[in-house]
């Protein structure tokens, strides 16, 4: 049998005690090196983050630097070449920091306006529609990306707030469809068109959507046929030009005018679709295009005039 009663080698020498002091020196030396350890870790992964940050902003600053400014920018008046509006007659200076032209069609060659717009748009409920239109005034092809701030207002194409245009070439217009999602009664809306590569590259839009306090069941949308009446005017003379009745597809009907398609969108008309005799149901409104989306054709005696279109609805949407 074996123990230290027995053992020649008393017990404080084969197992000696140790002294106090030495574990409570051991435990503040181990928190000392942790701590260094984790600091040490803490300034390298910094140094990793702000490599990998730097390098990201050199290669996106490659990206931008790629777009020659000088492509989308005019260099006369530092505006970029894309303007935005509503095709509706109800816009005017956004920041009252430009006069309205007396003469739209004595416009220089490059812009349509003078500034940026902002623009009324009155509805008729829920689901109401209205056309956005996009004019690219350079001579090179734009990729563009377009947010709607605000909420309650989407584009028709892919049911978002936000788009994005590839390839919108010089010298042409974009009209696209906007859908009201809500029934608001005074809302602020902005719509931002960037560059798809040069972000701080916008050009801005500001909407008041409003209620025009009656409701309609149906509302006039791309693709919808209808039975319209309409009067049109030399927006600059106020001479009058034409009136009649006329079917027609909303958005790019292929028409003798590009934009009185899309100046069909956003009538409205309740539930009897305007067959019952003597009720008209029917709502009109005022379009203002552009030449570019009116009579544009070389020689043609109406070239360069802008138009503005009164549309009411008589029946429809046909089957």
């Amino acid at each position: 049998m074996t123990g230290p009663w027995i053992s020649d080698v008393p017990e404080e020498i084969e197992h000696p005690t140790v002294p106090l002091g030495i574990n409570r020196m051991a435990i503040p030396r181990a928190a000392i090196l942790l701590s260094l350890a984790m600091a040490a870790m803490i300034l390298l992964s910094s140094i990793i983050v702000g490599y990998s940050i730097w390098k990201f902003m050199d290669i996106n600053q490659d990206a931008f630097d790629a777009t020659d400014r000088s492509l989308i920018q005019d260099s006369e008046s530092d505006r970029w070449y894309w303007e935005v509006t509503l095709l509706y007659d109800t816009c005017a200076p956004r920041l009252d920091d430009w006069e309205w032209p007396d003469v739209l069609a004595d416009q220089d060659d490059l812009f349509l306006l003078p500034g940026e717009v902002r623009c009324d748009w009155e509805h008729q409920g829920q689901g109401d529609r209205a056309s956005l239109v996009v004019h690219n005034r350079g001579n090179q092809s734009l990729d563009l990306v377009l947010e709607i701030i605000g909420g309650s207002v989407i584009f028709a194409e892919g049911g978002e707030p936000d788009l994005t245009i590839i390839d919108l070439q010089g010298n042409d217009s974009m009209v696209l469809e906007m859908i009201l999602t809500e029934d608001v009664t005074d809302h602020q809306v902005q719509v931002i068109v960037s560059h798809l590569q040069v972000m701080q590259a916008q050009v801005l839009l500001d909407m008041t959507v409003f209620s025009g306090g009656q409701a309609k069941d149906i509302h006039v949308g791309e693709g919808d046929r209808v039975d319209v009446h309409y009067t049109v005017w030399d927006a600059d003379t106020g001479e009058e030009l034409d009136q009649g009745d006329l079917i027609v597809t909303a958005g790019n009907d292929p028409v003798w005018i590009e934009g009185f398609g899309w100046s069909a969108i956003g009538l409205d008309i309740d539930g009897d679709r305007g067959l019952l005799p003597g009720i008209n149901t029917g709502t009109s409104h005022i379009t203002l295009l552009p030449p570019e989306l009116a009579y544009d054709d070389e020689g043609d005696e109406l070239e360069g005039r802008w138009l503005r279109f009164e549309l009411s609805i008589n029946r429809g949407p046909l089957t």
